[in-house]
């Protein structure tokens, strides 16, 4: 039986879960008969069943006699504790499945290897470390958090065709504050997109003065991520969206006791030289596993150069400046490299 044809349909199938069952992997499961699937399915919503409940509940009862005769493909170890649902390995034990092709083990301290252990101490057979890159890889966000104790790092920004973040201060509007678009509005929806993939979205002081955005997926479906603001002075009145909107908040500030209200949340840190892995740690603190960074280019090159992220999208548009703020300096080269009409998008990664 080709294991990796199987292992790559339970990938697929874990993508249509993806964004739903945040901040639970997204994890898919098949079931294979004699090299013909009976069942399949992937992570529900978060707090509801996994993916191998699903799959052995998608089986048709005139299949469900084969079940025990059947190998289980499934991308992500399988969970042996209670949580919002009962542990994955009791279903298997449960249904006698003699066989089970995992892609890779789950690095949550409440199961890293535990569910393996448990299913071979039933007397199964555990095949695991098939396509284990690609598992790992579809889940990167959830490794991240739970072996690097902090969030998967996105920086994006776009950038003029000479090379520019925005025009100069002087240049601006001090009345009407809003972005300067550099890419087009394809490429914009595209950034919406990401947001909902994401728990949180960060920026900077002088972004939010300048441009006053909105940091939310209003040209997209999903749910907003969870808004992270660089305030060390408390400079942004409540004129701005960042303080009008019932999006969950989190201001990141140097004043004390300033009082919480409703979706804002303010918490006092240290603005130093370790302000990058203060950021990461704050997240980590709140749960949140992934952000997009969209600040100006200093919270951008501070990132960079405290060599804390993990992927790069960087927008070149045609528009030109001729003078400005300076783009990033991203001493890496492109991975990936597309096109949105004129727009080119470059992605970057990390200690890939």
């Amino acid at each position: 039986m080709n294991h990796e044809i199987y292992m790559q349909r339970c990938l697929d199938l874990a993508a249509n879960g993806l964004r739903e069952a945040i901040p639970n992997p997204s994890v898919g499961a098949v079931l294979v008969y004699n090299d013909t699937i009976i069942g399949e399915g992937h992570t529900s919503p978060y707090g509801g069943p996994h993916g191998e409940v699903n799959c052995v509940n998608s089986v048709k009862p005139e299949n469900q006699h084969l079940i025990p005769l059947s190998t289980l493909y499934v991308s992500l170890e399988p969970c042996s504790h209670y949580g919002k649902t009962p542990p994955c390995c009791d279903l298997i034990i449960r249904e006698q499945i003699k066989t089970i092709v995992i892609g890779t083990t789950d690095p949550h301290e409440k199961v890293a290897g535990n569910g393996i252990r448990k299913l071979k101490e039933a007397g199964r057979e555990v095949i695991v470390g098939v396509l284990e890159k690609e598992c790992r890889e579809f889940n990167r966000r959830f490794f991240t958090y739970h072996e690097k104790k902090r969030p998967y790092i996105i920086l994006k920004w776009a950038e003029t065709a000479d090379g520019f973040l925005s025009p100069l201060p002087e240049t601006r509007s001090k009345e009407d504050k809003k972005p300067v678009w550099i890419t087009n509005t394809y490429s914009r929806q595209l950034v919406h997109k990401w947001r909902s993939e994401e728990m949180a979205i960060l920026a900077g002081t002088t972004t939010v003065l300048d441009d006053n955005p909105k940091l939310d997926v209003r040209d997209w479906t999903g749910n907003n991520p969870t808004r992270i603001i660089l305030d060390r002075k408390n400079r942004i009145s409540d004129n701005y969206f960042v303080k009008k909107q019932k999006i969950n908040t989190i201001i990141l500030t140097e004043k004390e006791n300033l009082p919480n209200l409703g979706n804002f949340l303010f918490e006092k840190i240290n603005f130093d030289s370790n302000l990058p892995q203060t950021i990461a740690n704050v997240l980590y603190n709140h749960n949140l596993q992934s952000v997009i960074i969209e600040g100006g280019r200093q919270t951008l090159q501070t990132f960079i150069d405290a060599n804390l992220w993990d992927e790069a999208r960087v927008f070149k548009g045609k528009t030109l400046f001729h003078e400005g703020i300076k783009a990033p300096a991203l001493q890496a080269t492109a991975k990936e490299k597309y096109f949105v009409l004129n727009d080119e998008l470059l992605i970057f990664r990390n200690h890939d």
